[in-house]
């Protein structure tokens, strides 16, 4: 294995003593600007990475009890749920998590990663911003800092999953859909060039195909995935010649915004329209009409990812497992199905 680098390491390659390499790092204003540069250039070049964590506790030998959690947009209730999953697994296990927004910034969340290996994190969940690559989890895959990729996968990022069902939700959903009568059914939200966008359009098309209904291209409207989207894709939705009677939501966000659209256009969800979402935030309950969505349990997948994180740690390997988070349908009242007096008409289990 390649060895560490040292501040010694830069000192010798930057031709200067090992206290201005430290002043460098801590950002001191005693070194003039030209030497930091020198330094800085060196330091970049080896791929120095200071451990600021270490420093500050004067403990190098000893393991942090810090976990980062990087989520790509914390504005969606769906992560905000998901990182009280995981910091309720790693607080009884007496870690902290360090958690940052990567705002849909590949570029953003390199910075974050390496903040985040200055102060010395122990491992890694991650829901990876848009053009995220196996480049990406290479420096902390080097440095045999686990890491769990939670929602989104990394395909070759040599790091473990905790992916949702996302394909057998969205099926269920449509055929669900097709079951009350609905022959035209949209699929509005996400951005195409992700992995889930692509595995819940899957489901969405194969429900189609089996429930015999015609798959066209106009029926499918991406969108940012967020309420804001979900009203820009209703607004085109009804622009269509042949409108659609029933959607499938990318996520819960983007439900909420279609049904804001839909009043916005004297309509009512589900009453003039059949809406369902995925994921299941808790507003999902409380919201008027109470939405139908394809559960897949944020705070129990924050829970399970950290669970597996902690794992590796404790067992001091970083070979990468994959683990499918199971969902079902939970039908409620947006997507006009009969119900009886409940609140809720219960859940629909996927089979495999």
């Amino acid at each position: 294995m390649k060895a560490k680098v040292t501040v010694i390491d830069i000192a010798h390659a930057a031709g200067v003593s090992k206290s201005t390499v430290s002043l460098v790092l801590q950002g001191s204003l005693l070194v003039n600007e030209a030497t930091r540069a020198k330094v800085s250039a060196v330091i970049k070049e080896l791929g120095y990475v200071y451990n600021r964590g270490a420093a500050n506790l004067r403990q190098s030998n000893a393991k942090s009890k810090i976990i980062g959690v990087i989520v790509n947009d914390l504005t969606n209730s769906f992560f905000a749920e998901l990182a009280v999953g995981i910091d309720m697994t790693l607080q009884s296990a007496g870690f902290v998590q360090f958690l940052a927004n990567s705002g849909e910034s590949a570029e953003r969340q390199r910075e974050i990663i390496v903040s985040m290996r200055e102060h010395g994190i122990s491992g890694l969940i991650i829901s990876p911003a848009r053009g995220t690559d196996a480049a990406d989890m290479k420096p902390l895959v080097a440095s045999d800092i686990p890491v769990v990729a939670v929602v989104r996968n990394i395909p070759r990022g040599k790091v473990s999953s905790l992916l949702s069902d996302n394909h057998a939700g969205a099926k269920a959903a449509v055929l669900h859909l097709a079951s009350l009568g609905h022959r035209r059914i949209a699929f509005l939200g996400g951005f195409p060039d992700t992995t889930v966008f692509a595995e819940r359009l899957g489901g969405y098309r194969d429900a189609m195909a089996v429930a015999g209904l015609e798959q066209s291209e106009d029926l499918v409207i991406a969108s940012a995935p967020s309420r804001a989207g979900g009203v820009a894709a209703m607004e085109r939705c009804h622009l269509l010649a042949d409108r659609p009677t029933a959607a499938l939501c990318f996520n819960d966000a983007v439900a909420f915004g279609v049904c804001d659209g839909l009043r916005g256009l004297g309509r009512e969800p589900g009453k003039d329209f059949a809406v369902v979402g995925f994921d299941d935030v808790i507003e999902a309950k409380t919201a008027v009409p109470a939405l139908t969505t394809v559960s897949i349990d944020p705070q129990g997948m924050g829970r399970r990812a950290a669970q597996l994180l902690l794992k590796q740690i404790v067992s001091g390997t970083t070979d990468a497992e994959a683990q499918i988070s199971p969902a079902h349908l939970v039908v409620r009242r947006s997507c006009g199905a009969q119900q009886g007096s409940g609140h809720e008409a219960g859940r629909i289990a996927l089979a495999n």
